[in-house]
């Protein structure tokens, strides 16, 4: 006969390695936002990418 007390002992630490790399996984997630809140520009300086942009038609290149 088969012993159903490993399989079930197995299972358990399986479960157990996969919520913990979750809560690791989340953890990171969540300093990742910390930190790109945390990096935001301040009010008065604009994005450098969209700087000189003008709204509506374009002149047109020479």
């Amino acid at each position: 006969m088969a012993k159903p007390g490993r399989a079930t002992q197995g299972k358990r630490i399986r479960e157990r390695a996969k919520l913990e790399k979750q809560k690791e996984k989340q953890e990171r997630r969540n300093q990742r936002k910390e930190a790109k809140d945390n990096k935001l520009r301040p009010a008065g300086e604009a994005d450098p990418d969209l700087a000189g942009i003008v709204p509506g038609p374009q002149p047109p290149r020479e």
